[in-house]
Protein backbone atom coordinates (compact mmCIF):
# COMPACT_ATOMS: atom_id res chain seq x y z
CA UNK A 1 0.00 0.00 0.00
CA UNK A 2 1.14 3.82 -0.44
CA UNK A 3 0.92 4.41 2.98
CA UNK A 4 3.13 3.32 6.02
CA UNK A 5 1.85 1.89 9.09
CA UNK A 6 1.39 4.68 11.82
CA UNK A 7 1.60 8.13 11.45
CA UNK A 8 5.64 7.87 9.56
CA UNK A 9 9.48 8.85 10.50
CA UNK A 10 10.19 12.66 11.38
CA UNK A 11 13.59 13.70 12.41
CA UNK A 12 13.57 17.08 14.16
CA UNK A 13 16.84 19.89 14.25
CA UNK A 14 16.87 21.76 16.77
CA UNK A 15 20.07 23.50 18.55
CA UNK A 16 17.50 24.13 21.44
CA UNK A 17 17.23 21.13 23.94
CA UNK A 18 14.25 22.47 25.67
CA UNK A 19 12.59 23.17 21.92
CA UNK A 20 13.82 19.53 20.66
CA UNK A 21 12.11 17.92 24.18
CA UNK A 22 8.85 20.03 23.78
CA UNK A 23 8.06 19.34 20.13
CA UNK A 24 9.59 15.53 20.01
CA UNK A 25 6.60 14.97 23.17
CA UNK A 26 3.90 16.46 21.61
CA UNK A 27 4.70 14.85 18.21
CA UNK A 28 4.37 11.15 19.52
CA UNK A 29 1.35 11.92 21.33
CA UNK A 30 -0.01 13.37 18.88
CA UNK A 31 1.02 11.29 16.12
CA UNK A 32 0.39 7.46 17.50
CA UNK A 33 2.74 5.53 15.78
CA UNK A 34 5.08 8.07 14.98
CA UNK A 35 9.00 7.30 15.01
CA UNK A 36 10.28 10.70 16.23
CA UNK A 37 14.04 11.11 16.53
CA UNK A 38 15.80 14.85 17.37
CA UNK A 39 19.06 15.75 16.30
CA UNK A 40 21.15 19.04 18.26
CA UNK A 41 23.19 19.72 15.16
CA UNK A 42 23.13 19.65 11.44
CA UNK A 43 26.42 17.06 11.80
CA UNK A 44 24.39 14.87 14.06
CA UNK A 45 21.37 15.04 11.63
CA UNK A 46 23.52 13.40 8.98
CA UNK A 47 24.62 10.34 10.82
CA UNK A 48 21.12 9.84 11.18
CA UNK A 49 20.13 9.95 7.48
CA UNK A 50 23.41 7.65 6.94
CA UNK A 51 21.32 5.00 8.91
CA UNK A 52 18.13 5.20 8.34
CA UNK A 53 14.98 6.76 6.16
CA UNK A 54 12.72 9.40 7.16
CA UNK A 55 9.22 10.58 5.92
CA UNK A 56 10.28 14.36 6.88
CA UNK A 57 13.30 16.74 8.54
CA UNK A 58 12.64 19.96 10.46
CA UNK A 59 15.29 21.94 10.96
CA UNK A 60 15.70 25.28 12.49
CA UNK A 61 17.10 27.89 10.71
CA UNK A 62 20.72 28.63 12.77
CA UNK A 63 22.16 25.70 13.83
CA UNK A 64 25.33 25.28 16.00
CA UNK A 65 27.47 23.81 13.06
CA UNK A 66 25.59 25.09 9.78
CA UNK A 67 23.00 27.60 8.28
CA UNK A 68 19.66 24.92 8.02
CA UNK A 69 19.99 26.16 4.15
CA UNK A 70 22.96 24.41 4.19
CA UNK A 71 21.91 21.99 5.64
CA UNK A 72 19.20 21.05 3.42
CA UNK A 73 21.60 21.31 0.41
CA UNK A 74 23.62 18.61 1.88
CA UNK A 75 20.61 16.54 1.89
CA UNK A 76 19.54 17.39 -1.68
CA UNK A 77 23.08 16.46 -2.92
CA UNK A 78 22.26 12.96 -1.49
CA UNK A 79 20.37 10.43 -3.76
CA UNK A 80 19.02 8.48 -1.20
CA UNK A 81 17.13 11.34 0.35
CA UNK A 82 17.37 13.76 -2.11
CA UNK A 83 13.13 13.97 -2.15
CA UNK A 84 12.45 13.98 1.77
CA UNK A 85 10.44 16.84 2.67
CA UNK A 86 12.30 18.97 4.22
CA UNK A 87 10.50 22.09 6.38
CA UNK A 88 12.63 24.61 7.92
CA UNK A 89 11.35 26.49 10.96
CA UNK A 90 11.92 30.63 11.35
CA UNK A 91 10.75 33.20 13.76
CA UNK A 92 11.54 35.67 10.37
CA UNK A 93 11.03 34.65 6.47
CA UNK A 94 13.65 37.23 5.54
CA UNK A 95 14.78 37.92 2.17
CA UNK A 96 17.46 35.63 1.87
CA UNK A 97 15.06 32.52 3.56
CA UNK A 98 12.61 33.79 0.74
CA UNK A 99 14.84 34.02 -1.82
CA UNK A 100 17.75 30.89 -1.75
CA UNK A 101 15.16 28.29 -0.10
CA UNK A 102 13.64 27.16 -3.49
CA UNK A 103 17.54 26.61 -4.57
CA UNK A 104 18.24 25.17 -1.64
CA UNK A 105 15.92 23.10 -1.99
CA UNK A 106 13.38 23.90 0.86
CA UNK A 107 9.74 22.29 0.99
CA UNK A 108 7.70 24.31 3.52
CA UNK A 109 8.62 27.05 5.86
CA UNK A 110 7.39 27.07 9.61
CA UNK A 111 6.75 30.46 11.83
CA UNK A 112 8.05 29.33 14.94
CA UNK A 113 6.17 32.57 17.18
CA UNK A 114 3.50 31.01 16.18
CA UNK A 115 4.19 28.64 19.25
CA UNK A 116 4.87 24.62 19.89
CA UNK A 117 1.12 23.18 19.61
CA UNK A 118 0.58 25.05 16.07
CA UNK A 119 3.96 23.88 14.60
CA UNK A 120 2.72 20.31 15.51
CA UNK A 121 -0.52 20.84 13.86
CA UNK A 122 1.59 21.92 10.88
CA UNK A 123 3.48 18.55 10.78
CA UNK A 124 0.12 16.72 11.00
CA UNK A 125 -1.35 18.40 8.14
CA UNK A 126 1.71 18.34 6.09
CA UNK A 127 2.09 14.49 6.32
CA UNK A 128 -1.37 14.04 5.57
CA UNK A 129 -0.79 15.79 1.95
CA UNK A 130 2.59 14.25 1.50
CA UNK A 131 2.92 10.83 2.39
CA UNK A 132 6.20 9.43 2.00
CA UNK A 133 7.10 7.54 -1.12
CA UNK A 134 6.25 4.27 0.05
CA UNK A 135 4.69 2.02 -3.05
CA UNK A 136 4.94 -1.53 -5.22
CA UNK A 137 5.55 -0.62 -8.79
CA UNK A 138 4.88 -3.20 -11.30
CA UNK A 139 7.75 -1.88 -13.90
CA UNK A 140 7.48 -3.43 -17.37
CA UNK A 141 10.83 -3.13 -19.74
CA UNK A 142 12.07 -4.90 -22.42
CA UNK A 143 15.70 -3.31 -22.53
CA UNK A 144 18.00 -4.91 -19.45
CA UNK A 145 19.74 -2.07 -19.69
CA UNK A 146 17.34 0.38 -18.91
CA UNK A 147 15.93 -1.84 -16.36
CA UNK A 148 18.83 -1.88 -14.42
CA UNK A 149 18.83 1.69 -14.47
CA UNK A 150 15.46 2.94 -13.80
CA UNK A 151 14.95 0.06 -11.09
CA UNK A 152 18.12 1.46 -8.94
CA UNK A 153 16.51 4.71 -9.03
CA UNK A 154 12.90 3.66 -7.64
CA UNK A 155 14.50 0.98 -5.60
CA UNK A 156 16.68 3.97 -4.00
CA UNK A 157 14.06 6.11 -2.83
CA UNK A 158 12.55 3.04 -0.85
CA UNK A 159 10.14 1.70 -3.49
CA UNK A 160 9.10 -2.03 -4.43
CA UNK A 161 10.10 -2.70 -7.84
CA UNK A 162 8.74 -5.92 -9.51
CA UNK A 163 10.32 -6.36 -13.00
CA UNK A 164 9.02 -7.59 -15.79
CA UNK A 165 10.19 -7.75 -19.57
CA UNK A 166 7.00 -8.47 -21.22
CA UNK A 167 3.49 -7.47 -20.92
CA UNK A 168 2.40 -10.64 -21.03
CA UNK A 169 3.82 -11.54 -17.81
CA UNK A 170 2.80 -8.10 -16.94
CA UNK A 171 -0.87 -8.89 -17.12
CA UNK A 172 -0.85 -12.14 -15.78
CA UNK A 173 0.90 -10.99 -12.55
CA UNK A 174 -2.00 -8.29 -12.51
CA UNK A 175 -4.81 -10.91 -12.91
CA UNK A 176 -3.42 -12.37 -10.09
CA UNK A 177 -2.88 -9.61 -7.88
CA UNK A 178 -6.73 -8.21 -8.37
CA UNK A 179 -9.01 -8.17 -5.98
CA UNK A 180 -10.08 -11.47 -5.13
CA UNK A 181 -7.36 -13.28 -6.97
CA UNK A 182 -4.86 -15.66 -5.40
CA UNK A 183 -2.14 -13.13 -4.93
CA UNK A 184 -4.50 -10.09 -3.89
CA UNK A 185 -2.45 -9.22 -0.93
CA UNK A 186 0.38 -8.50 -3.19
CA UNK A 187 -0.93 -5.93 -5.52
CA UNK A 188 0.14 -3.14 -6.90
CA UNK A 189 0.34 0.76 -6.19
CA UNK A 190 2.00 1.83 -9.78
CA UNK A 191 2.40 0.43 -13.65
CA UNK A 192 5.25 1.83 -14.97
CA UNK A 193 6.10 0.71 -18.48
CA UNK A 194 7.54 1.44 -21.96
CA UNK A 195 5.14 1.74 -24.36
CA UNK A 196 7.44 0.00 -27.25
CA UNK A 197 7.93 -3.58 -25.97
CA UNK A 198 9.31 -6.72 -27.40
CA UNK A 199 6.68 -9.26 -27.72
CA UNK A 200 3.30 -10.10 -28.92
CA UNK A 201 1.54 -7.28 -26.95
CA UNK A 202 3.19 -3.23 -26.76
CA UNK A 203 2.63 -1.43 -23.74
CA UNK A 204 0.14 0.29 -25.25
CA UNK A 205 -1.87 -3.09 -25.99
CA UNK A 206 -1.37 -3.47 -22.11
CA UNK A 207 -2.87 -0.40 -20.98
CA UNK A 208 -5.71 -0.75 -22.98
CA UNK A 209 -6.03 -4.58 -20.96
CA UNK A 210 -5.51 -2.92 -17.71
CA UNK A 211 -8.53 -0.34 -18.25
CA UNK A 212 -10.62 -2.77 -20.69
CA UNK A 213 -10.41 -6.02 -19.75
CA UNK A 214 -9.20 -5.75 -15.79
CA UNK A 215 -11.43 -2.64 -15.64
CA UNK A 216 -8.84 -0.38 -13.26
CA UNK A 217 -9.78 2.53 -13.42
CA UNK A 218 -6.62 5.71 -13.90
CA UNK A 219 -7.27 6.30 -10.12
CA UNK A 220 -7.41 2.60 -8.51
CA UNK A 221 -4.39 1.43 -11.10
CA UNK A 222 -2.17 4.34 -12.33
CA UNK A 223 -0.13 3.71 -14.98
CA UNK A 224 3.11 5.60 -16.21
CA UNK A 225 4.24 5.42 -20.10
CA UNK A 226 7.87 5.82 -20.50
CA UNK A 227 8.32 6.68 -24.73
CA UNK A 228 11.15 7.68 -26.76
CA UNK A 229 8.57 9.90 -28.52
CA UNK A 230 7.31 13.28 -26.82
CA UNK A 231 5.61 14.14 -30.16
CA UNK A 232 2.34 15.79 -29.66
CA UNK A 233 0.07 12.88 -31.78
CA UNK A 234 2.19 10.54 -29.28
CA UNK A 235 1.27 11.93 -26.14
CA UNK A 236 -2.70 11.80 -27.85
CA UNK A 237 -2.46 8.55 -28.23
CA UNK A 238 -0.47 7.40 -25.15
CA UNK A 239 -3.38 9.54 -23.13
CA UNK A 240 -5.81 7.45 -24.99
CA UNK A 241 -4.79 4.09 -24.30
CA UNK A 242 -5.10 5.32 -20.72
CA UNK A 243 -1.93 6.59 -19.50
CA UNK A 244 -2.46 8.57 -15.76
CA UNK A 245 0.99 10.44 -17.22
CA UNK A 246 4.59 9.70 -19.00
CA UNK A 247 8.09 10.64 -19.29
CA UNK A 248 10.32 10.90 -21.93
CA UNK A 249 14.24 8.75 -22.90
CA UNK A 250 16.77 10.06 -21.74
CA UNK A 251 15.09 9.33 -18.52
CA UNK A 252 15.72 12.25 -16.18
CA UNK A 253 15.41 11.17 -11.96
CA UNK A 254 13.72 13.88 -11.24
CA UNK A 255 11.45 14.25 -13.60
CA UNK A 256 10.47 10.28 -13.31
CA UNK A 257 10.60 10.26 -8.75
CA UNK A 258 7.64 13.47 -9.40
CA UNK A 259 5.73 11.96 -11.73
CA UNK A 260 5.54 8.92 -9.45
CA UNK A 261 4.73 10.60 -6.52
CA UNK A 262 2.36 12.20 -8.36
CA UNK A 263 0.61 9.00 -8.81
CA UNK A 264 1.24 7.00 -5.99
CA UNK A 265 -0.66 10.26 -3.73
CA UNK A 266 -3.49 9.56 -6.77
CA UNK A 267 -3.48 5.66 -5.62
CA UNK A 268 -3.32 6.67 -1.74
CA UNK A 269 -6.09 9.16 -2.17
CA UNK A 270 -8.17 6.21 -4.43
CA UNK A 271 -7.48 3.64 -1.82
CA UNK A 272 -8.26 6.38 1.36
CA UNK A 273 -11.90 6.97 -0.09
CA UNK A 274 -12.58 3.43 -0.98
CA UNK A 275 -11.78 2.62 3.17
CA UNK A 276 -13.95 5.53 4.09
CA UNK A 277 -16.95 3.99 1.20
CA UNK A 278 -16.21 0.39 2.51
CA UNK A 279 -16.75 1.91 6.62
CA UNK A 280 -20.35 3.40 5.34
CA UNK A 281 -21.31 0.42 4.35
CA UNK A 282 -19.97 -1.30 7.49
CA UNK A 283 -21.68 1.38 10.04
CA UNK A 284 -25.12 1.12 7.47
CA UNK A 285 -25.71 -2.56 7.83
CA UNK A 286 -23.88 -3.13 11.48
CA UNK A 287 -25.65 -2.69 14.71
CA UNK A 288 -24.50 -0.04 16.58
CA UNK A 289 -24.69 -1.22 20.14
CA UNK A 290 -24.11 -4.71 19.94
CA UNK A 291 -21.41 -5.09 17.21
CA UNK A 292 -23.21 -7.89 15.17
CA UNK A 293 -25.38 -7.39 11.48
CA UNK A 294 -28.41 -5.06 11.57
CA UNK A 295 -31.79 -6.95 10.02
CA UNK A 296 -31.27 -4.55 7.53
CA UNK A 297 -28.55 -6.29 6.44
CA UNK A 298 -30.43 -9.53 6.67
CA UNK A 299 -33.21 -8.37 4.52
CA UNK A 300 -30.79 -7.41 1.56
CA UNK A 301 -28.42 -10.49 1.94
CA UNK A 302 -30.23 -13.51 3.72
CA UNK A 303 -32.57 -14.94 0.60
CA UNK A 304 -29.47 -15.02 -1.53
CA UNK A 305 -27.35 -16.92 1.13
CA UNK A 306 -30.12 -19.38 1.30
CA UNK A 307 -30.31 -19.37 -2.09
CA UNK A 308 -26.37 -20.17 -2.76
CA UNK A 309 -26.34 -24.26 -2.84
CA UNK A 310 -22.57 -24.39 -2.16
CA UNK A 311 -24.17 -22.69 1.94
CA UNK A 312 -26.17 -26.13 2.25
CA UNK A 313 -27.27 -27.19 3.87
CA UNK A 314 -28.32 -24.43 6.45
CA UNK A 315 -29.52 -23.50 9.57
CA UNK A 316 -31.55 -20.75 10.79
CA UNK A 317 -30.93 -20.26 14.79
CA UNK A 318 -33.13 -17.74 17.22
CA UNK A 319 -32.16 -17.22 20.47
CA UNK A 320 -33.64 -14.58 23.16
CA UNK A 321 -32.58 -13.25 26.45
CA UNK A 322 -34.81 -15.09 29.04
CA UNK A 323 -36.96 -12.08 31.56
CA UNK A 324 -34.48 -9.28 29.88
CA UNK A 325 -37.73 -6.79 30.28
CA UNK A 326 -37.15 -7.82 33.95
CA UNK A 327 -33.71 -6.76 33.51
CA UNK A 328 -34.25 -3.46 31.95
CA UNK A 329 -37.28 -2.75 34.55
CA UNK A 330 -35.56 -3.55 37.56
CA UNK A 331 -31.98 -2.09 36.87
CA UNK A 332 -32.22 0.36 34.11
CA UNK A 333 -32.09 0.18 30.38
CA UNK A 334 -28.43 1.25 30.41
CA UNK A 335 -27.60 -2.47 32.20
CA UNK A 336 -29.92 -4.11 29.38
CA UNK A 337 -28.27 -2.45 27.00
CA UNK A 338 -24.60 -3.78 28.62
CA UNK A 339 -25.82 -7.03 28.31
CA UNK A 340 -27.19 -7.01 24.49
CA UNK A 341 -23.58 -5.45 23.64
CA UNK A 342 -21.99 -8.30 25.49
CA UNK A 343 -23.73 -11.08 23.95
CA UNK A 344 -23.51 -9.63 20.64
CA UNK A 345 -19.33 -9.49 21.25
CA UNK A 346 -19.93 -13.20 22.34
CA UNK A 347 -21.47 -14.36 19.07
CA UNK A 348 -19.59 -12.41 16.82
CA UNK A 349 -16.47 -14.40 18.80
CA UNK A 350 -18.43 -17.55 18.67
CA UNK A 351 -19.53 -17.43 14.66
CA UNK A 352 -16.90 -15.04 12.78
CA UNK A 353 -14.91 -18.11 11.56
CA UNK A 354 -17.93 -20.30 10.22
CA UNK A 355 -19.20 -17.97 7.71
CA UNK A 356 -21.94 -17.46 9.72
CA UNK A 357 -24.73 -14.26 9.30
CA UNK A 358 -25.16 -12.98 13.00
CA UNK A 359 -28.20 -10.53 13.43
CA UNK A 360 -29.98 -8.81 15.88
CA UNK A 361 -33.16 -9.16 14.85
CA UNK A 362 -35.10 -6.97 17.06
CA UNK A 363 -34.81 -6.01 20.86
CA UNK A 364 -33.34 -9.05 22.61
CA UNK A 365 -33.76 -11.33 19.59
CA UNK A 366 -30.85 -12.36 17.59
CA UNK A 367 -30.43 -14.72 14.73
CA UNK A 368 -27.79 -17.10 13.52
CA UNK A 369 -27.62 -18.43 9.99
CA UNK A 370 -25.28 -20.87 9.57
CA UNK A 371 -24.06 -22.47 6.35
CA UNK A 372 -22.86 -26.29 5.59
CA UNK A 373 -23.40 -27.67 8.59
CA UNK A 374 -25.10 -30.84 9.78
CA UNK A 375 -27.72 -31.88 12.73
CA UNK A 376 -25.33 -32.52 15.22
CA UNK A 377 -22.78 -30.20 14.11
CA UNK A 378 -25.87 -27.16 14.71
CA UNK A 379 -26.73 -28.71 17.85
CA UNK A 380 -23.42 -28.76 18.95
CA UNK A 381 -22.71 -25.38 18.63
CA UNK A 382 -26.35 -23.90 19.60
CA UNK A 383 -25.48 -26.08 22.76
CA UNK A 384 -21.64 -24.57 23.18
CA UNK A 385 -23.41 -20.97 22.89
CA UNK A 386 -26.42 -21.57 25.27
CA UNK A 387 -23.38 -22.44 28.16
CA UNK A 388 -21.08 -20.07 27.11
CA UNK A 389 -24.05 -17.10 27.76
CA UNK A 390 -24.83 -18.99 31.37
CA UNK A 391 -20.74 -17.86 31.84
CA UNK A 392 -20.76 -14.42 30.58
CA UNK A 393 -22.68 -12.72 33.49
CA UNK A 394 -22.15 -9.08 32.05
CA UNK A 395 -22.12 -6.40 34.59
CA UNK A 396 -22.34 -9.71 37.08
CA UNK A 397 -25.85 -10.43 36.30
CA UNK A 398 -26.86 -13.88 35.84
CA UNK A 399 -28.37 -14.74 31.89
CA UNK A 400 -29.93 -16.89 29.89
CA UNK A 401 -30.91 -17.73 26.26
CA UNK A 402 -33.48 -19.77 25.14
CA UNK A 403 -32.82 -20.91 21.38
CA UNK A 404 -34.91 -22.29 18.69
CA UNK A 405 -33.81 -23.95 15.57
CA UNK A 406 -34.74 -24.83 11.69
CA UNK A 407 -32.41 -26.42 8.76
CA UNK A 408 -32.92 -26.88 5.23
CA UNK A 409 -32.05 -30.84 6.07
CA UNK A 410 -35.67 -31.08 7.39
CA UNK A 411 -37.34 -28.24 4.79
CA UNK A 412 -35.41 -28.33 2.22
CA UNK A 413 -36.62 -25.53 -0.81
CA UNK A 414 -37.74 -23.35 1.48
CA UNK A 415 -37.51 -19.75 1.93
CA UNK A 416 -36.05 -17.30 4.45
CA UNK A 417 -38.58 -16.03 6.00
CA UNK A 418 -40.45 -19.38 6.31
CA UNK A 419 -37.33 -20.98 7.70
CA UNK A 420 -36.86 -18.62 10.31
CA UNK A 421 -40.41 -18.51 11.04
CA UNK A 422 -39.92 -22.51 11.99
CA UNK A 423 -37.18 -21.36 14.17
CA UNK A 424 -39.17 -18.52 15.75
CA UNK A 425 -41.91 -21.98 16.63
CA UNK A 426 -39.29 -23.38 18.05
CA UNK A 427 -37.88 -20.64 20.06
CA UNK A 428 -41.60 -20.37 21.23
CA UNK A 429 -41.48 -23.64 22.29
CA UNK A 430 -38.35 -23.71 24.14
CA UNK A 431 -39.34 -20.84 26.34
CA UNK A 432 -42.87 -22.47 27.34
CA UNK A 433 -40.93 -25.29 28.25
CA UNK A 434 -38.88 -23.74 31.22
CA UNK A 435 -36.39 -21.51 29.22
CA UNK A 436 -32.68 -21.54 28.62
CA UNK A 437 -33.06 -24.59 26.42
CA UNK A 438 -33.09 -25.77 22.92
CA UNK A 439 -35.43 -26.82 20.56
CA UNK A 440 -35.53 -27.92 16.93
CA UNK A 441 -38.39 -27.08 14.64
CA UNK A 442 -38.68 -30.59 12.62
CA UNK A 443 -41.07 -32.50 10.25
CA UNK A 444 -42.95 -33.80 14.00
CA UNK A 445 -42.73 -29.85 15.35
CA UNK A 446 -41.06 -28.64 18.36
CA UNK A 447 -38.54 -30.83 19.74
CA UNK A 448 -35.79 -30.80 22.24
CA UNK A 449 -32.07 -30.65 20.14
CA UNK A 450 -30.13 -33.99 19.89
CA UNK A 451 -27.63 -32.80 22.40
CA UNK A 452 -29.69 -32.01 26.01
CA UNK A 453 -28.98 -28.67 27.54
CA UNK A 454 -27.36 -29.50 30.85
CA UNK A 455 -28.77 -27.97 34.17
CA UNK A 456 -27.35 -24.29 34.69
CA UNK A 457 -26.00 -25.27 37.84
CA UNK A 458 -23.12 -27.54 36.18
CA UNK A 459 -22.27 -24.94 34.05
Amino acid sequence: MVIRKGSGSILVVDGSEVSRTIIARILRHEMEGSRVVTCATGAEALEQLALSRFDLLTTALMLPDMDGLDLCRRIRADHTHRYMPVIVVSGDADSRLLREGFAAGVTDYFDKSLGYQAFVEFVKAFMRRNAGLVGRVLYVEDSPTAATVVRQIMERQGLQVVHTATAEQALELLEQTRPGGPKAAEGFDVVVTDFYLQGRMTGGDLLHAIRARLHYSQQEMPVLVITANDSEERQAEVFHAGANDFVTKPIVEEVLMARIRSLLLIKQQFNALKRQAEEMRRLATTDSLTGVRSKRYLLDHGEAFLADRDNHPVWAMLLDIDHFKRINDSLGHLTGDHVLAALGQLLNELFEETGSLVVRFGGEEFAVIMPRCRAREANARAEVLRRKVEQLRPVNIPVTVSIGMASTLDHPDISLTRLLALADKALYAAKTRGRNRICVYSPRGAEYAALPPRPAREA
